[in-house]
């Protein structure tokens, strides 16, 4: 895998070089992250859990916003179309010719997609670092179907894996499972589950990462408001209030081409 050009390719800032919190997530330091063994182990937890709460998306359009990639890649030989979005304060990875085509950079408050154009919709290394969340949400539920769903997933703010500076999940502003539920119900959607994921500790332990599902099964018995990440599955709320002066600034968007 190759970068774009234009982005700052100097390997030797390296992953674990950079302190996170401060900054604004980017794509090749979530690369960085993704590819690293406890990155492989947060990707493998995450993902089967994403896995269990949507385990059937054949001929659904699956959208991601963020970096969704780790964990799209699970849909593509099922769903009928899934798209990566990346904000632009984010940045990019060049693909593969057949991936790059469904992936673009966009802001996160203008997504350049058809309304009620995607079934389901995977939010993470997103929310809690955009400027503009609310109007991010609102274009989600633009382009949400009338039966679609919604996974959020964001550092949980009494994890440990929030309080650290060497995964992204130290980066932007973490959220309790309340917090996160009011933010989807003050923008027009409904909070069907909510979920602790990641009680593994971030450690680079090959002995702790290798128990990562016996981690997660204790911490959800034991510890079940301690997990890294929270997730929340929402649905769409359909009779929403919706302004005469929004209505008549709303965008037209071309159809989806056919996959």
């Amino acid at each position: 895998m190759s970068f774009l050009p234009g982005f700052n390719h100097d390997k030797r800032t390296t992953y674990n070089s950079v302190r996170i919190r401060n900054m604004l997530l980017d794509a090749i330091n979530l690369h960085e992250f993704y590819t690293s063994p406890l990155g492989l182990t947060t990707k493998r937890v995450i993902g089967k859990h994403i896995r269990e709460v949507w385990p059937e998306v054949k001929n659904m359009n699956v959208l991601g916003i963020g970096y969704c990639p780790p964990y799209l890649n699970a849909f593509r030989s099922e769903a009928k179309r899934v798209i990566s979005v990346m904000p632009v304060s984010q940045g990019i990875l060049q693909q593969p010719n057949k991936v790059a085509s469904q992936s673009c950079l966009t802001s996160e408050a203008e997504l350049p997609l058809p309304d009620l154009s995607m079934d389901r919709v995977l939010i993470i290394h997103a929310l809690e670092c955009v400027e503009s969340v609310r109007p991010m949400m609102r274009e989600v539920w633009r382009v949400l179907s009338g039966n679609g769903r919604i996974i959020v997933v964001t550092p949980n703010r009494r994890g440990i894996w929030a309080q650290l500076e060497r995964t992204p999940f130290g980066c932007g502003q973490p959220y309790s499972a309340n917090q996160l539920s009011r933010l989807l119900r003050d923008t027009m959607f409904i909070p069907i589950s909510s979920n602790g994921i990641l009680y593994v500790p971030p450690s680079k332990s090959r002995m702790v990462m290798s128990s990562a599902l016996a981690w997660e099964s204790i911490g959800r018995y034991w510890f079940s408001a301690l997990g890294g990440v929270i997730s929340v599955e929402a649905s769409k709320q359909i009779y929403a209030e919706t302004t005469l002066g929004a209505a008549s600034r709303r965008k037209v968007y071309s159809t989806l081409p056919s996959p």
